[in-house]
């Protein structure tokens, strides 16, 4: 078994963050990853990102030899993808123009923060930067506290290298279905956007069924999923540990207050009311600290009321849910989450 995309080559210019996810992503799905990096710049081949790649070729690609080198790979390449600035690969005479010219099947994909036009499309920028122009990283946080960036999850990884594995693969099929390749315009703050489209939905009242009084508001931690509503929040426990609570639904509330042992408490009895929400948190979490974090998770009513443990970096690959679907692999002596996601009958790579 090789992978969905195995028989598929792409060229990886090497870079960090985003464009080395995408490649791993497609690496690990069977296309040959073919990965050039500059002068003793070779990847570490125990990062995660770096695994799965088909080949290496160091190259300085401001010679007339690594242009030419990466060039004549990419004659015969399905994809290319670069994390570079706008403008770079055109100086470096391996724009789109040239190396579609030379292969007009080449899906082309550009990795960036900003995009590659628009008035910052040149300015320096990280992660937490593009969220923050995009509007993601203002919804991140507690009421009454400043945004807190989510690591980098959300600009380079979701909406940067994850969104561009899925362009790369749309065009990769146009390629198929046409012959002509294409050129992806990749930027985290448009991606990171896109991540918040559902909240972009709740803050115009949608869906219709969404009570009024559930309309998103453009302040943090008041609302329905921002840690506002006390059946959607995280709670310490006994032990210094914490527990996620997600009992949206009322049938998953219901045996919340039965896990917690509130069903006939009446402050309760009306859960969709942004106003008592503080004070119902308060109680909950006076609640959560009589017991340890694992009591509570193997309490009966746990499942039920969508309650799970916290778990740290280190826990987690042992978590029997985890161990039972090998969510967790371990390849040059480094524990790291396997290839996702799964097909039945074109498994991805193991690392190795």
């Amino acid at each position: 078994m090789s992978g969905t995309l195995d028989g598929l080559t792409i060229i990886e210019i090497g870079g960090i963050g985003p464009a080395p996810f995408c490649g791993m992503m497609l690496a690990d799905h069977g296309a040959e990853v073919v990965l050039v990096h500059r002068p003793g710049a070779a990847p570490d081949a125990r990062d995660p990102l770096n695994r799965s790649r088909a080949r290496l070729f160091e190259a300085d690609l401001k010679t007339p030899e690594g242009a030419a080198l990466v060039r004549d790979l990419a004659r015969n390449a399905d994809g290319l993808i670069e994390g570079f600035r706008p403008g770079v690969m055109e100086r470096l005479g391996l724009g789109p123009d040239v190396l579609l010219a030379d292969n007009p099947r080449l899906v082309y994909g550009r990795m960036t923060g900003w995009g590659q036009d628009g008035p910052l499309a040149p300015a320096p920028g990280h992660d937490i930067d593009y969220i923050a122009v995009s509007g993601a990283l203002h919804a991140f946080g507690r009421a009454g506290e400043k945004p807190t960036p989510p690591i980098n999850m959300v600009g380079d990884f979701g909406g940067g290298g994850m969104l561009l594995a899925f362009g790369m693969v749309a065009g990769l099929l146009k390629a198929q279905r046409t012959g002509r390749g294409d050129v992806i315009d990749c930027a985290m703050t448009d991606g990171s956007s896109l991540l918040m489209s559902m909240i972009w939905g709740f803050r115009q009242n949608m869906p219709a069924p969404l009570p009024t009084s559930l309309a998103w508001r453009d302040e943090r931690g008041v609302n329905l999923l921002d840690t506002g509503a006390p059946f959607y929040e995280v709670y310490e426990t006994q032990d210094g540990k914490y527990v996620a609570v997600g009992a949206i639904e009322p049938a998953f509330y219901i045996a919340l207050m039965r896990l917690t042992g509130l069903a006939n408490d009446p402050d309760f009895a009306m859960p969709f009311d942004p106003a008592q929400w503080p004070r119902l948190k308060d109680t909950l979490a006076a609640v959560f600290r009589t017991r340890t974090r694992d009591d509570w998770c193997s309490d009966p009513y746990a499942q039920a009321a969508c309650v799970a443990p916290v778990l740290s970096m280190t826990e987690a690959p042992d978590h029997p849910h985890n161990r039972a679907r090998k969510a967790f692999v371990t390849a040059q002596g480094v524990v790291q989450p396997a290839p996702a996601p799964r097909f039945r009958d074109s498994p991805a790579k193991r690392p190795k």
